[in-house]
């Protein structure tokens, strides 16, 4: 069974690679529709700032950083959700079983993120970006969600030999 300590710690390796893969989508995504490469990471730091955030376009530390900041937190709380939800099943390690959970949990997040979450708290790239972007932004976090954890059950499961030699 494995502790909230574990999940933590693979939340942080999984939701980092999914944080920085569906963050480059995000900047290409606002580069392809906006002509702004930052302006759907800015976005995100309407959490902050409020509504007049959601329109900057321009690279800052107050919106920029903010807004991916509010994301890998998000990334790493939906990461460490899946290890929790994941660890306890047989299959755990079964890189199909991963894939598919992370994708599960990619697309629970995004229904989270948009139709039960106050508009204060969206994602706010919606504003900027267009639905099928968007589709591509979850579908890479759910990507390099799976992927992220797949290394971290690897590595664990490394550890955990050498350690019993």
């Amino acid at each position: 069974m494995s502790s909230w300590r574990t999940s933590l710690a693979e939340g942080l390796r999984a939701g980092t690679a999914a944080s920085v893969v569906s963050t480059a989508v995000l900047i290409a995504g606002g580069r392809t529709h906006t002509g702004h490469a930052f302006s759907a990471t800015n976005a995100t730091s309407h959490w902050v700032w409020g509504r007049p955030a959601l329109y900057v376009n321009a690279p800052s530390m107050r919106h920029t950083a903010i807004g991916y900041i509010v994301h890998h937190g998000a990334s790493i709380f939906w990461a460490a959700l899946h290890a929790q939800a994941t660890a306890h099943k047989t299959n755990a390690d079964s890189p199909r079983a991963v894939m598919t959970s992370a994708m599960v949990t990619s697309a629970v997040a995004c229904l989270v993120d948009f139709w039960l979450t106050p508009a204060r708290l969206t994602p706010g790239f919606e504003h900027r970006l267009p639905r099928a972007t968007i589709g591509v932004v979850y579908l890479a976090f759910g990507l390099a969600m799976g992927i992220g954890a797949l290394c971290w059950r690897r590595s664990a499961k490394h550890r955990t030999k050498k350690a019993a030699r």
